[in-house]
């Protein structure tokens, strides 16, 4: 009997085996090194990625800024990212993917330089929207690549990889910063452009040009057209609007929730525990994120992303201890796994192929507009509304957005066909 349950066991174990590896292959077999090569690198970036996170309370502690000063410098970061995303993908499609990486990861770190040696307040803000445009430039031209490289029916699969790996970084990051930031919170500075600049050695060194550039233009505004072809595609805008809305409210993580957080008692080092479980539940789930929700369309796992993050940010109005925190930031980080598994993808579909720079550029210029609104409106909000008002009103703006996504979801499904008609770019996941 005890022969058997062990040859039981064994082939349980193995069976078990059997399925990790098959589960593995499933999600990330038969992608280009390319790709693997921009993962290594984002991970590693975005394992340095310290400073954001903490930029709130370093303005109020470090530079005695008030809360509403400091909301002001985090939108001018903000502002900063509204302009990089077009510019990114405008530089990518006009000069070349490679062109475009190197110059964003190397003067972004010059940029993180800038900021962490500045000390009197005008320079803080030039810093500040200085940074917000080098340091996101790069991000835009990395979904254009990947969409370049990576076959249409694997898209999703790659840009959900990615953004599991950016959190793993993340999950690393925000515990070290608050224990780093004890020794002086230029050191995090340091670090933060130090691993951008490594990020941008590894792109030099292994990753090629996968975009033919266009001759130089003579019109006197040579970007404009690209720049502009987003904003003019009306499917792209009915799905670009109701992700401004959802982002607006994802960006109360910069400055208002850990500033709320601060008054309800809760020290840097616990905030950084606490914010630590959206990248631990990332890690866990967003690599099975992509086949589960391949059976559904992309628009009910969009706006199942906005219900969820306008929910959990809603929660916060509760958080009066840490595990509730917790809870709250678990709930809408099950929102920002919906977004990411889908999101880039459908960018990517919509997006010419001469002009996926320009599209995926647009895509992060909405993340950058609600990086430069958010902050502000929010930290006013809590300021002189209370966090109450602040909390409900994400609330709100979840529903909306989620209710937006489904009522366009119809034109873009015909929209989609149309395309799949033309061109083989498109892939067959169903809106």
């Amino acid at each position: 009997m005890s022969r058997w349950r062990m040859l039981r066991a064994t082939m349980a174990s193995s069976s078990l085996r059997t399925r990790v590896v098959e589960q593995v292959r499933a999600a990330a077999g038969g992608l280009p090194a390319t790709f693997w090569f921009l993962w290594v690198g984002s991970l590693m970036n975005r394992m340095g990625s310290f400073v954001t996170p903490l930029l709130a309370i370093y303005l109020t502690r470090e530079r005695n800024f008030t809360i509403e000063e400091a909301g002001i410098v985090a939108s001018l970061h903000g502002a900063g990212a509204v302009l990089s995303g077009p510019l990114g993908g405008a530089i990518a499609d006009r000069f070349g993917r490679r062109t475009a990486l190197l110059l964003g990861l190397w003067l972004g770190s010059a940029g993180m330089l800038f900021l962490g040696f500045s000390e009197e307040p005008l320079w803080i803000r030039i810093a500040a929207f200085t940074l917000g445009i080098l340091g996101e430039l790069y991000r835009p031209v990395v979904s254009a690549t990947i969409a370049d490289v990576v076959r249409p029916e694997d898209r999703a699969r790659a840009y959900s990889l990615l953004y599991w790996v950016v959190n793993i970084g993340f999950a690393i990051a925000l515990p070290l910063a608050g224990w780093a930031s004890q020794a002086g919170f230029r050191l995090l500075f340091i670090a933060d452009a130090a691993t951008t600049f490594l990020y941008g050695c590894l792109v030099w060194w292994r990753v090629p040009e996968t975009h033919r550039p266009r001759g130089p233009s003579r019109s006197a505004l040579p970007a404009l057209g690209p720049l502009i072809a987003p904003l003019r595609d009306r499917a792209f805008l009915g799905f670009g609007l109701p992700t401004l809305l959802m982002a607006c409210i994802f960006f109360q993580s910069a400055v208002a929730l850990s500033l709320d957080l601060r008054d309800r008692g809760l020290s840097t080092a616990e905030f950084g525990w606490v914010m630590a479980v959206n990248g631990v539940l990332i890690v866990l789930l967003q690599p099975f994120a992509g086949p589960f929700l391949s059976r559904w369309r992309r628009s009910a796992v969009l706006a199942g992303a906005s219900l969820l993050t306008g929910l959990g940010f809603g929660l916060h109005a509760l958080s009066s201890t840490l595990a509730l925190a917790a809870l709250a930031v678990a709930v809408w980080t099950l929102g920002e796994i919906l977004n990411g598994a889908v999101s880039l993808s459908v960018v990517a579909d919509l997006a010419p192929a001469e002009l996926r720079g320009s599209y995926q550029g647009a895509y992060h210029m909405l993340w950058g507009l609600a990086a430069c609104i958010a902050p502000a409106v929010g930290s006013w909000v809590l300021e002189h509304r209370g966090r109450d008002t602040l909390w409900i009103g994400c609330l709100l703006l979840g529903l909306l957005s989620a209710g937006w996504h489904l009522t366009v979801a119809n034109a873009r499904r015909r929209h989609m066909a149309a395309l799949r008609l033309t061109s083989t770019s498109v892939s067959a996941n169903e809106d």
